[in-house]
């Protein structure tokens, strides 16, 4: 398998990369964004990007991948609005153009989470935004196209947020974690298992589109 991974170096990103990497059926990883991934690997390919926005200038590198996980994302808070859907919808849709003209046979995965609003109804910017998303990707001609909502994700492995308020979160909180995996699993997930759950989605698809949190924990262990 060749994947494509947009937003390698976040949490998620960071997590599903380390699983790529370790996965013997997938042969290469392309990471694309404004930065390099950080990480050395044979498998590994790093595709700085200054212009996220359109793709058509480098469609012919785009070609022949099976699978694109996308994790890119940004937080909302002091966003305006107008500024969240630039990079939370229009990012990922004018890579899903890109990728779908070229690779028909591809599985596309894009992460957005838990409270995503794909009726456009919602009261909550982010949610609504995200939904927006979620319907640009679900409307292209992709052999695969799966969304994935988490709610609580455990960094596992020495990966962290690269946002300083989800560190200090995620420090200060990390002893809610093992009640929070007692009392409500379906709650939560970890790094890894996302990673594991999108490559088993590209292999072998879900049964639905829209994947919760434990639709997530599913499929990783299946």
């Amino acid at each position: 398998m060749k994947v494509i991974l947009f937003g390698a170096t976040g949490m998620v990103g960071q997590g599903v990369l380390r699983e790529c990497l370790l996965d013997p059926e997938v042969e290469s990883v392309l990471a694309i964004g404004r930065r390099p991934s950080g990480t050395q690997s044979p498998k590994l390919a790093d595709f700085v990007l200054s212009d996220l926005y359109d793709f058509t200038p480098v469609a012919e590198k785009l070609t022949g991948y099976d699978a694109c996980f996308f994790c890119l994302g940004v937080t909302s808070v002091g966003a305006t609005e107008a500024d969240y859907r630039r990079v939370t919808r229009d990012i990922p849709a004018a890579a899903g153009r890109v990728l779908a003209a070229r690779n028909p046979g591809m599985t596309f995965v894009l992460v957005t989470g838990r409270g995503t609003d794909a009726t456009g109804t919602s009261k909550t910017m982010w949610a609504r935004v995200k939904g927006e998303a979620e319907n640009a990707i679900l409307a292209l001609p992709f052999k695969g196209k799966y969304v994935f909502r988490p709610g609580v994700i455990q960094p596992l492995h020495g990966i962290t947020s690269r946002t300083p308020s989800y560190r200090v979160l995620y420090a200060l909180f990390s002893w809610v974690v093992p009640i929070l995996r007692w009392l409500a699993p379906e709650s939560m997930t970890t790094t890894e298992r996302m990673g594991r759950a999108m490559l088993n989605v590209a292999r072998r698809g879900y049964s639905k589109p829209v994947l919760e949190t434990a639709d997530i924990n599913a499929a990783a262990a299946s």
